[in-house]
């Protein structure tokens, strides 16, 4: 059997792809493997509950507001505790925030240069400065997109990367007037720039007709929170599952319970797990999570400019679920739409500035779950403690890992439509990364890890003989 091998740049992390060749030469398995060691959930026992929404923060770099929320509801839980209603919005004011930088990242800084530039482009021109000497507006609109978001975690918590805020029972320091009145000051340019890429993405969806129809365009199940009424929603609420005619599979499902409705199996050739819908086995439970799955997910967005792209989004698939992975893209841009009209909201609700933002409370369960949805989808914190608050067992189920399934289905549709041959071409090397980079997967996230930041793609006969290789970002 031949495989190749192909590395995958533009990504937070780092990872291998393995294309495996029958004896016809036909793409017979493609599997993404990420190479990097896991960890945070085992020495993170016998720390103290305090300490981790600070400590999984550092988990990485680019997603530690994600962390953080996400470990101080589940320490809320085991506090037993319902945090103060302006705690509780501001928790909400950071994540849209994170939303914002983080989408903003993916969107400009890792994929546009391949949407502006081209698939085929020159690789030493194909980055965010290529992109800055092509359509200067465009690169500084996403500089000054991101750096918003950024500012809005800066304002609330101090800095803008591992903010000690977010703690149990609540937030350690109130917003305010004065930041607030910093934020409102840059939401027009940040509502202004959010529309102007949403009316580009639309305008040229037709030069990526190819992609879209091979970049990960297949059946399945997706999963996101949604509010009491099935609207969009990012820090409560409900677990819903749709499938591809976008019909409702199982929905109001309690989030501390996901171990009943998801469960999480292994391959020997990875270190990411691959999370499945329980009632329907593995892998045949495949399912996304992210973007384009809250979109497929909700009723409504519940603002006006988002639920407009949303309608337009909608209309694409006929009213189904939008299946095509390349429309993660067009998901997050209108998901930036409709966070900064959400800031919107919050600044403008007086008790965003009340003081009372903390409950204080002892170790009252010995068990909590916290879950919200991160940029990439939902994420899952689960503590076990004793008596004294010391952990005893942790697990997490990352964002990146709920796709993984999705992630390995798309590198195989991407082979089996561009491979020609024993070559891995450069066409053939960039949308492969350009599939992978579309589920803006954080490894790093995913598997607790530290390391380099390579992607290889290797090339392997059907007798395990590698016919070709290539390697970048190492």
């Amino acid at each position: 059997m031949r495989e190749y091998r192909i590395p995958v740049t533009r990504i937070e992390g780092h990872g291998l792809i393995t294309v495996h060749l029958d004896k016809a030469g036909r793409v017979k398995e493609a599997r993404f493997h990420v190479t990097e060691l896991r960890g945070f959930e085992r020495f993170c026992v016998g720390r103290m509950l305090w300490e981790m929404p600070a400590l999984t923060a550092r988990i990485c770099g680019i997603c530690p507001v994600s962390h953080l929320l996400c470990s101080a509801k589940a320490c809320d839980a085991i506090l037993a505790v319902r945090i103060p209603r302006p705690a509780e919005k501001l928790r909400r004011l950071m994540n849209l925030g994170q939303i914002v930088q983080s989408h903003a990242l993916s969107f400009f800084y890792l994929s546009s240069p391949d949407l502006v530039l081209g698939w085929d482009a020159d690789p030493q021109k194909r980055h965010i400065f290529g992109v800055a000497a092509f359509d200067q507006k465009l690169a500084l609109d996403g500089i000054r997109l991101r750096a918003f978001g950024q500012e809005i975690i800066e304002i609330l918590g101090g800095k803008r990367i591992h903010p000690a805020w977010a703690v149990p029972g609540g937030v350690n320091n109130p917003l305010t007037e004065e930041g607030r009145d910093r934020i409102a000051a840059k939401l027009p340019e940040a509502l202004r720039i959010a529309q102007d890429a949403l009316a580009l993405y639309e305008k040229n969806m037709g030069k990526w007709a190819e992609e879209i129809e091979h970049f990960g365009k297949f059946p399945s199940l997706f999963m996101s929170l949604v509010d009491e009424d099935g609207s969009w929603e990012h820090y409560s609420g409900r677990i819903r599952f749709v499938d591809a005619e976008r019909r409702i599979v199982a929905d109001g499902l309690d989030p501390v319970r996901y171990q009943e409705y998801i469960g999480e199996a292994v391959e020997s050739w990875s270190y990411l797990k691959f999370p499945y819908y329980k009632p329907y086995g593995y892998p045949e439970g495949m399912y996304r999570v992210g973007p384009l799955a809250r979109l497929n997910c909700c009723g409504r967005f519940g603002t006006k400019l988002a639920d407009e792209a949303l309608s337009r989004f909608r209309a694409q698939a006929g009213g189904k679920a939008v299946t095509a992975s390349f429309h993660y893209h067009w998901a997050r841009l209108i998901e930036i739409l409709g966070a900064l009209e959400k800031i919107e909201e919050l600044l403008s609700d007086p008790e965003i500035l009340s003081p009372r933002v903390r409950a204080e409370a002892g170790i009252n369960e010995l068990e909590g779950v916290g879950v919200h949805e991160a940029p990439r989808g939902t994420l899952f914190h689960h503590y076990v403690v004793d008596e004294t608050g010391v952990i005893q067992r942790v697990n997490l189920i990352v964002s990146t890992g709920h796709n993984n399934l999705a992630m390995n289905r798309t590198v195989a549709q991407i082979a089996e439509h561009w491979l020609s041959g024993r070559e891995i071409t450069e066409g053939l090397l960039n949308r492969l990364e350009g599939g992978i980079r579309a589920y803006d997967p954080c490894l790093s996230c995913s598997v607790h890890a530290v390391g380099e930041m390579p992607l290889r793609v290797v090339l392997l006969g059907p007798d395990g003989e590698i016919l070709a290789e290539r390697t970048r970002g190492a």
